[in-house]
């Protein structure tokens, strides 16, 4: 296994970091073991950078049976036309076991993919084994019933046939199924329509299709017998399929598939403005409460009437609560999703430092799942409550003691979430239900998170405790 090959194209095609790429190459050590233990070809492919795309950046053949591939595949491109499983379980983490695929050299197999994992459980890879759907003694007999199944397919498209198959006829894309020398001996009506609107010359049958589509010369001269590419033709951008039949060196012809996504790429690009766009004002939403925040700041350097500090202070923290939900967003590569871990996390340990210059020595720690997500207009009121109850906990919770411990608990229970802030302070007092504080916590929790919210003494201190239903904008990665 050559460990730098697979350095090199990662470095080259993915994203993936120095420690992502170790985290491959511990994989890659095995995949010989794994080929021989389940008599199967197993591959790693990784995401390329531009997303649309995988790259098989090691593969294994086992020597306890016959390997399904001719030709070595490390460094071809792997596409989610051929291959959705891989791209299903980049996408969303989930395994896929025993779905048909095509493989680099255009046969059918059983293929199953793994994810492979970063420590920080993000999708760097999928592990993949392909089996020969045909077995042992029935091998001869499958391949011999594709090989007729395959040749049938070209009469009827070929017109060979007295029936015509309705199907190539009904479809959108625009089919056509050259021979050899690159000859249309079949094109369904989306094809002959596509070559009179956008085609050069006028079309008959027989003629070579690069006669009318230049572009497309270098695909079809391409040795793959499965490949995928984009192309613009006249401010219109196509997808073009090519599909080569065939068995072992015969070649009984190629399919040949245009399918207009111009309207797909400009909503792409449209979304990829809005992005921006969004990404434009949560910054400037953050910028302006964090210059809120340093005119109180300013302010309370200058200096304030004791009993107007406090409010002062809480107010501070609560527009820094606010401006933390937006500084989130702004790191990660989501345009409106907030990391509850993150959150609670950033504003916990904030009201803490501010707790330590008043002498007091107030320790806090965080339980839950990572990247349990939130949208923004939830993460607002929801870093509100936050900072009003760890805010309540090192303002009342400690008055006669010097030092005390918050724990801050949140878990996803069924369809709801719910937060412990948890303190071993003096205990609660029911006088405290008139605090402006606890007010702000009840109304975010009553009308923008429609949830439930509790304060109750402890063995030791005091607990509250908030939940607030999972709806269509909360999700788990």
């Amino acid at each position: 296994m050559h460990y730098n090959m697979v350095e090199e194209l990662c470095t080259l095609h993915t994203n993936l970091s120095d420690e992502d790429v170790q985290r491959i190459n511990e994989i890659v050590v095995t995949l010989p073991l794994i080929a021989d233990l389940n008599k199967a070809n197993v591959f790693v492919d990784c995401p390329t950078k531009e997303g649309k795309h995988a790259i098989v950046v090691a593969e294994a053949a086992p020597t306890t049976t016959k390997s399904v591939y001719k030709k070595p595949v490390v460094g071809k491109l792997v596409y989610e036309a051929f291959e959705p499983s891989v791209f299903f379980t980049l996408r969303t983490g989930k395994p896929m076991f025993l779905n048909r695929a095509l493989t680099q050299e255009g046969k059918t197999v059983d293929q199953s993919v793994v994810p492979i994992k970063a420590s920080n459980n993000r999708i760097i890879g999928t592990l993949i084994m392909e089996k020969d759907i045909s077995e042992q003694v029935r091998y001869q007999q499958k391949m011999e019933a594709l090989s007729e199944a395959t040749e049938t397919l070209s009469e009827i498209l070929i017109g060979m046939t007295e029936g015509r198959s309705i199907i190539p006829e009904v479809i959108e894309e625009a089919l056509f199924f050259i021979d050899h020398e690159g000859k249309v001996l079949y094109c369904n009506p989306a094809a002959t329509n596509l070559t009179q609107e956008i085609g050069e010359g006028n079309f008959k049958p027989g003629d070579l299709l690069v006669q009318y589509f230049p572009i497309i010369k270098k695909i079809l001269s391409d040795p793959e017998e499965l490949l995928v590419r984009e192309v613009n033709i006249l401010n219109k951008v196509f997808q073009i399929k090519k599909i080569t039949l065939g068995q072992q060196e015969k070649s009984n012809g190629t399919f040949v598939i245009f399918k207009n996504i111009t309207e797909l790429r400009e909503k792409e690009r449209e979304l990829i403005v809005k992005s921006v766009v969004i990404r434009e004002i949560h910054h400037r939403v953050k910028n302006n409460l964090q210059t809120v925040a340093s005119l109180l700041r300013l302010q309370i350097r200058k200096g304030l009437p004791e009993e107007s500090k406090v409010h002062f202070v809480e107010s501070l923290n609560r527009i820094a609560s606010i401006a933390s939900v937006y500084e989130i967003i702004l790191s990660n590569s989501s345009v409106d999703d907030v990391d509850i871990y993150r959150l609670i996390e950033k504003i916990g340990n904030m009201l803490v430092f501010e707790a330590e210059h008043e002498n007091k020595k107030v320790s806090i720690s965080y339980s839950g799942p990572p990247h349990l997500l939130i949208k923004s207009n939830k993460a607002v009121s929801v870093a509100l409550v936050i900072n009003e109850l760890i805010q309540n906990c090192v303002k009342h919770a400690f008055k006669s003691m010097n030092e005390g411990k918050i724990s801050v608990l949140f878990a996803q229970n069924g369809n709801e979430i719910e937060v412990q802030v948890i303190d071993n302070g003096e205990g609660y007092s029911p006088k405290s239900k008139d605090s402006l504080g606890l007010e702000i916590v009840g109304m975010m929790i009553e009308h923008d998170l429609s949830g439930h919210f509790s304060i109750e003494p402890a063995e030791t201190g005091t607990i509250a405790l908030v939940r607030f239903p999972i709806d269509r904008e909360v999700v788990e990665e």
